[in-house]
């Protein structure tokens, strides 16, 4: 079958309209959202972490629903503390705020996490940290996913 020259004008003008369509609701989408969201750190209302967690973590939801994607937390906890293997559905993406976080994924070696360092965590890998500095450690941690926290019961190579 061939299209003549009127076809061929209307398809595209079917595709142009479409096209704009998509446009506008993005547009309309992002308008929804406020532009600058700021929670002053006096605000942060921390609760308990998952009880697969030990006494002393913490966790603060700064942005977005913790049950569905793309959420934004603090998870804190006291000096010296172990925070147990683990794993998540999601990958999270993560840069320490304060302290010191020694951290080891199964199959890697120790990283020592700094202030300001970014460390990005493959979802469904086992891991665990430790908080190595004297004071507390805090860890801004991004999910792609809904936020979850899974204990992990096997050894870790």
């Amino acid at each position: 079958m061939t299209l003549n020259a009127s076809a061929l004008r209307i398809a595209a003008t079917c595709i142009g309209l479409a096209a704009i369509a998509n446009c506008a609701a993005g547009v309309a989408q992002t308008a929804q959202e406020k532009p600058l969201a700021i929670t002053p750190a006096a605000a942060t209302q921390w609760g308990p972490c998952p009880p697969i967690f030990p006494n002393g973590c913490q966790i603060a939801v700064l942005h977005g629903d913790p049950a569905k994607p793309n959420a934004d937390v603090f998870l804190r906890v006291p000096a010296g503390y172990e925070i147990p293997a683990h794993t998540h559905t999601s990958p999270e993406r993560m840069v320490l705020v304060e302290g010191q976080l020694r951290v080891r994924y199964d199959g890697a070696g120790e990283e020592m996490l700094s202030v300001g360092e970014y460390a990005y965590g493959p979802a469904r890998l086992p891991h665990v940290a430790r908080c190595m500095s004297s004071t507390q450690c805090t860890l801004f941690i991004a999910f792609e996913g809904p936020v979850d926290a899974i204990a992990h019961e096997g050894a870790m190579h």
